[in-house]
Formats: structure tokens, C-alpha cells, sequence
């Protein structure tokens, strides 16, 4: 039996059928927050999704099953699962599902009230619909990638975040929230087309904003957030490390300088005169220079300077504000984001490890078993 669930979504049924990255991070978000989710991998004992040894943070918090979906028999257990379920979400070509037996207007008849998320690079249709892609492509496509990179310089992806998480599986769970509560006023499912070009174009809506409030002018790496600022920037330290410095309003800039022993210095540049931006950029990174990332720390600790250190993904969990908070959390031998948001009246569980694919496979029978309840 599944143990018992906690969190705002404690109740809700999904089916995730595995793939890789945005689907499996949108369902650790449902997961984290309540939903028993059950993972639908391929038979035979190298069955596992692609992923770390141990699965991961995206694969926690699940139950896992295995079902061969090119034989009737599997599909006519998914189905099975799809009948009982509130949601099921999966990130095949657009109409892959459909051939293989088990759309969304088979699974629908099966189960009206089912949302189902479906999740591609380029949507369910259009020209690119049937196309390969990955992340760098979509957020290409979107006008998301162009703006990212120092001037003077090509493009530069931040990983893969903006086209299969933040546009990807961050807003699949949007969908699939957004559908369950419109099923509670029309007691009806649907199908949720999560795309990443979608969403990585939405999450431009800010800097489209700036355009055409001609706050936005010049090329890449020029304006007020993409590095061409100063006050918006990040300086090396004595150690090698970094320093982020976000000074963009009057007061913390202020503070900034006072922090770097500048207040006061007339022969500082103007920081609104563009074409001092270079000098005094040289003179904070010669500041900045001049002492470790710890130090810079101390020193910044009780300036309002929107200063701070720049941290690899190792040392966040130690900070002190993520320690007190619990921003991260052990999760068996590893060390994972914890869950987010937060709820006050409705906590979510702390994570559990990702199954085994295999150790740990439960029957679709058990499944249904536990959804029959």
C-alpha cells in the first residue's frame, strides 16, 4: 500500500508514463505536493527511465510499474490505471499515443473526468510538430535564447531551464492544476497541451514588456539585466570565487558602494551615463578583486545591497539562510531541493527516495487496489 499522502494534493491520482526531464519534473512538483504519483516504465529488468544511478530528485515521491504499451495487454492495463486515475501525463511525439491505442479520446471514454497532460518540444501541432528538438532549440524558437549571452558574444543556453523545466515541466503542472480545478466546475477532463516553446515564449512576457516600453534598446548583453549594467553584474574575488551584485535602485546602490569603500569618490563614473558603464565596471571588479568571496560576505552581511555570494550548487544547501529555512533536504544518501511552495495548513511529506525500477515495481493490481479505497 502507498503510505499515506500529505500535502495540498493528497488524493489525486496520476499515471506518468516515463520519459525524460520536463514530464518527470512536472510530476515530482504533483508529487511533492500530495499526488500518489505511479510511473509507468517498459518491461525487463533494464527498465529504468534514463536518469542518475539512484533516480534522482526528479523521480522521487513515486510508485512504479512496468507495462509493455506496444502489446494489447499493457495498454489494456494502462487503461485500466487511466480509468481510476484524475490525471495521466505523457511526453510522446504527437500522435504516438494515439497510434499505439491509447489517446486521449480513447482514455477520455474510459474515464471523462481524466486530465490529460500531454508535453512536447513543439506542441501537438503546427509544422514543427513531428520535428526532433531539445531544449536549446525551443527556447531558440521562442525568443527566449537570443537576449542570454555578453555582448559581443553568440548566445549562451542557462543549461537546460528555461525550455524543460521552467517552460516545460513547471508549466505542465500549471496545466494540470488549472485543469483539475476546472473539473471541480464542470465535472469534466480534458487534454492539457504543454508545449516548450509555449512556455519558454511566456516567459519572455517581462522582457516584451521592456521592449515596448523602450526600456530594452540595445543588442545582447547591453541593457539593465542581461549584464550590461554595473549595478547588475557579477564581480571575481580575490579567490577566484564570485560576488552577484543586483544595485539597481538608488538606495542599495548606495549601500553598494559604501560596502566597497566608494562612497564619497568623485572620481567614480556616473553609473546613467552609458558611455562611463565600462570604467565603472572596471572599477568595482578591481575592488572586488581585491578580496575572497567570504570576505566580501562579512562584509556585505548587514548592507541592504542586494549583494550576494555566488554559490555552486554544493555549497547552497550549507548557507545559513537555506540551512534555516530548509531550503534542501536529505533525501536517503542524497541531498535534494525541498518542496515548494510552501503550505501552512497543508505541508507536504518529506520526500521520499526514487524507487528502484525494478526492486520496487508494483502491480498494476495493487495499484488499482489502493485507488479503489
Amino acid at each position: 500500500m502507498n503510505p499515506p499522502a500529505r500535502g495540498p494534493l493528497a488524493g489525486v491520482r496520476v499515471v506518468e508514463l516515463a520519459s525524460l526531464a520536463p514530464a518527470p519534473f512536472g510530476c515530482m512538483v504533483l508529487a511533492d505536493l500530495g499526488a500518489d504519483v505511479v510511473r509507468v516504465d517498459r518491461p525487463g529488468p533494464r527498465a529504468a527511465t534514463p536518469a542518475p544511478p539512484s533516480g534522482g530528485p526528479l523521480q522521487r515521491n513515486r510508485r512504479v510499474t512496468a507495462l509493455d504499451l506496444k502489446s494489447p495487454a499493457g495498454v489494456a492495463d494502462l487503461l485500466r490505471l487511466a480509468g481510476r486515475a484524475d490525471v495521466l501525463v505523457e511526453a510522446y511525439r504527437p500522435g504516438v499515443a494515439e497510434r499505439l491505442g491509447f489517446g486521449p479520446d480513447v482514455c477520455l471514454r474510459h474515464n471523462p473526468r481524466l486530465v490529460y497532460a500531454r508535453i512536447t518540444g513543439w506542441g501537438q501541432d503546427g509544422p514543427l510538430a513531428h520535428r526532433a528538438g531539445h531544449d536549446i532549440d525551443y527556447i531558440a524558437l521562442s525568443g527566449a535564447l537570443e537576449p542570454l549571452g555578453r555582448a559581443g558574444q553568440p548566445p549562451h543556453a542557462p543549461m537546460n531551464l528555461l525550455g524543460d523545466f521552467a517552460g516545460g515541466g513547471m508549466l505542465l503542472a500549471v496545466g494540470v492544476l488549472a485543469a483539475l480545478l476546472e473539473r471541480e466546475r464542470s465535472g469534466a477532463g480534458q487534454v492539457v497541451d504543454a508545449a516548450m516553446v509555449d512556455g519558454s515564449a511566456l516567459l519572455t512576457a517581462f522582457l516584451h514588456g521592456l521592449v515596448g516600453a523602450g526600456q530594452w534598446r540595445g543588442p545582447r548583453g547591453t541593457n539593465m539585466l542581461d549584464g550590461g549594467s554595473p549595478c547588475y553584474d557579477t564581480y571575481a574575488t580575490a579567490d577566484g570565487h564570485y560576488m552577484a551584485v543586483g544595485a539597481l535602485e538608488p538606495a542599495f546602490y548606495a549601500q553598494l558602494l559604501a560596502g566597497l569603500g566608494l562612497e564619497g569618490d568623485d572620481t567614480l563614473p556616473d553609473r546613467d551615463d552609458p558611455a562611463r558603464r565600462d570604467d565603472l565596471r572596471r572599477r568595482f571588479a578591481d575592488r572586488f578583486a581585491q578580496r575572497t568571496r567570504a570576505e566580501w560576505t562579512k562584509v556585505f552581511a548587514d548592507l541592504d545591497a542586494c549583494v550576494a555570494p555566488v554559490l555552486s550548487p554544493a555549497e547552497a544547501p550549507d548557507h545559513p539562510h537555506n540551512v534555516a529555512r530548509g531550503t534542501f533536504v536529505d533525501v536517503g544518501a542524497e541531498v535534494h531541493p525541498a518542496p515548494a511552495p510552501r503550505f501552512g495548513r497543508t505541508p507536504a511529506a518529506p520526500p521520499r527516495p526514487a524507487p528502484d525500477p525494478v526492486r520496487d515495481r508494483v502491480e498494476v493490481a495493487a495499484v488499482l487496489d489502493d485507488w479503489s479505497r
